[in-house]
């Protein structure tokens, strides 16, 4: 069970998130819905551990991570991987270099600093590649791929750090409607197969409806909403993002995504079950 407990962030005078009691229990797909400005990227930065909380206090089992400092608290942040939505690769090394940097958490800080993996560590990161359906860009610059791309292979390296919960901020925020639905699909695909807990920061009502379990609704820093999908109503719609300035409902396709298109996507696939089948020349080419 992960809990909440209290938690509040005040950058000067500002309220960025007030008072916010929420548990999660293992397992879960949530969704954190909301204005921009609301509180929720702040809320993910203070589950990692990237942002203290000013007051109340978070805890992960009977581990109260607020209060973790030095190696504690690196094995958490390990634990708890987090993708952006800038993707935050190096857009000068390769991509599957950006994906075994997922690894430096598990690894002896000589090796690290010397930029030196194994084969095994490589192995990990072709099978995350390909699980994501990407392993042909091994050897590309990060910096030379797609916006799509450039977010499966930020996945790829929050996988490699074996998380015990994925934290999503905006992951789809500057995604086309089709890669934003190939995010989408890892994300719940990592969620029902390995029975991590995912929470995603999203703007968009649809996106959360078709693949969040559980939304969590802010507003002004505060939970206003937090149940299945099926109970947000348009009351709890217009308690979440107000109400248009001449005092209408909001309309919900102004936060679409159109994120339900007929177009095809490859499937997401088992890095196991891709093994069986792939093409060694990915693992060729990178040195294994």
């Amino acid at each position: 069970m992960f809990h909440l407990k209290n938690v509040s962030r005040r950058f000067g005078s500002h309220l960025a998130v007030d008072t916010v009691n929420v548990e999660i229990p293992q397992g879960q797909m949530v969704g954190v819905i909301g204005r921009s400005g609301a509180g929720k990227s702040t809320l993910l930065r203070m589950i990692n551990r990237l942002v203290d909380p000013t007051s109340g206090s978070i805890h992960f089992g009977d581990t109260e991570v607020s209060s973790l400092s030095g190696e504690r608290l690196r094995n958490w942040q390990r634990d708890c991987a987090m993708i952006f939505q800038q993707f935050n690769l190096v857009p000068r090394l390769d991509v599957l270099t950006n994906v075994m940097l997922g690894r430096l958490n598990h690894r002896p800080t000589v090796l690290s600093i010397l930029n030196i993996f194994g084969r095994e560590e490589r192995i990990m990161a072709i099978a995350a590649l390909e699980r994501l359906g990407i392993e042909q860009t091994a050897l590309q610059m990060a910096g030379t791929l797609s916006g799509g791309q450039q977010q499966r292979v930020a996945i790829a390296r929050a996988l490699m750090q074996n998380p015990k919960m994925l934290l999503a901020d905006e992951p789809i925020a500057s995604l086309d409607p089709l890669n934003a639905k190939i995010v989408m699909d890892a994300l719940r695909d990592i969620n029902e197969r390995e029975g991590i807990t995912v929470i995603t920061n999203l703007h968009t009502l649809d996106t959360a409806r078709n693949y969040c379990e559980r939304i969590i609704g802010m507003a002004v820093g505060q939970v206003v909403f937090d149940g299945p999908p099926s109970e947000l109503t348009a009351d709890a719609v217009r308690a979440i993002y107000g109400t248009g300035a001449d005092g209408s409902q909001i309309d919900e396709t102004m936060t679409s995504t159109s994120i339900n298109i007929a177009a095809p996507s490859a499937p997401v696939v088992l890095a196991s079950e891709r093994l069986e089948s792939a093409n060694p020349k990915p693992l060729a080419l990178a040195g294994l």
